[in-house]
């Protein structure tokens, strides 16, 4: 079957769950590759979160950040593809000086070099600026694929690593378990619903969005950790990073938690008549039925 979309066309095949099979390398010749991953620090899952008095965000005191965990995954998979094809590892990741963690994080794990673009208020930028700040960054690289994770851990759009591939006007795929590169360019594999996967081939240059899973992420070795801290990391900041390609199209009001509230009622009537009330109300107010 062939298939044709804006920014997207290849050759699909189908198969369920139960009958996948891992395919490995095909064999084809290598060729240097030029790989960009994305990457974002997320306050960590067991951290206590509270709205900051501005009431437009978390408060960021005492918070810790960890690597959005898609995108640790797409580092993971932009590694194996150096490791079995040769080329370079780029780690992108935009974010204030904190970020610098992330980033050193990503290259002792065997990352070649990093962009860093320093934003001080990016919890204020929807995904449209963000793909702008990212695009302006690395459209001088000219990468052969870019990796996103598929969504960030905190605010879980989803939408920043395509809308990038938009703007650089590559052809792009998302919700990606595997990549694997073949003469034409490369074959990916989505996960979709019930068990069920997509293949599709692309040509290069292009973007894809990984789904976390995708396989067994790496520790970063102590030599790596040493090595981390020679590796190049450039940095955009200023009029480098970009207009964000335009005003925001999401505007966030209030950030605010959840108000607590009890109620209890009492069912007056035998048992049996209040059981049935309770089973009505439980049925058409708390549709817990």
């Amino acid at each position: 079957m062939f298939i044709e979309n804006h920014h997207t066309a290849g050759v699909i095949l189908w198969e369920s769950r139960s009958q996948y099979n891992q395919i490995g390398n095909l064999g084809f010749p290598d060729n240097h590759m030029k790989i960009v991953i994305a990457l974002k620090q997320v306050p960590a899952r067991d951290s206590v979160l509270r709205v900051d008095p501005s009431a437009n965000w978390i408060s960021e005191d005492d918070l810790t950040f960890e690597v959005n965990e898609h995108d640790a995954y797409a580092l993971e998979e932009g590694l194996e593809l150096k490791a079995k094809h040769g080329g370079e590892v780029v780690v992108l990741c935009a974010g204030p000086a904190r970020a610098l963690r992330a980033i050193r994080e990503a290259l002792a794990k065997g990352a070649d070099r990093a962009i860093h673009v320093e934003h001080d208020g990016l919890a204020a930028l929807d995904p449209f600026q963000v793909a702008g700040l990212l695009a302006d960054a690395v459209r001088p690289e000219a990468p052969d694929l870019i990796l996103t994770g598929l969504q960030s851990d905190d605010l879980g759009y989803g939408q920043t690593g395509v809308i990038l591939a938009e703007i650089l006007g590559y052809p792009h795929s998302t919700i990606v378990m595997g990549v694997e590169k073949i003469d034409s360019g490369i074959r990916v594999k989505r996960e979709l619903e019930n068990g069920w996967f997509q293949h599709i081939e692309m040509a290069l240059p292009a973007l894809v969005t990984v789904q976390s899973g995708i396989r067994r992420l790496r520790y970063a070795t102590l030599m790596g950790i040493r090595q981390a801290k020679t590796k190049a990391i450039r940095r955009v900041t200023g009029p480098d990073a970009g207009p964000a390609s335009g005003g925001g199209r999401i505007q966030v009001r209030r950030v605010y938690a959840p108000e607590r509230a009890t109620h209890a009622q009492l069912f007056s009537g035998n048992p049996k008549e209040a059981a049935a009330r309770l089973v009505e109300r439980l049925r058409r107010e708390a549709r817990a039925l």
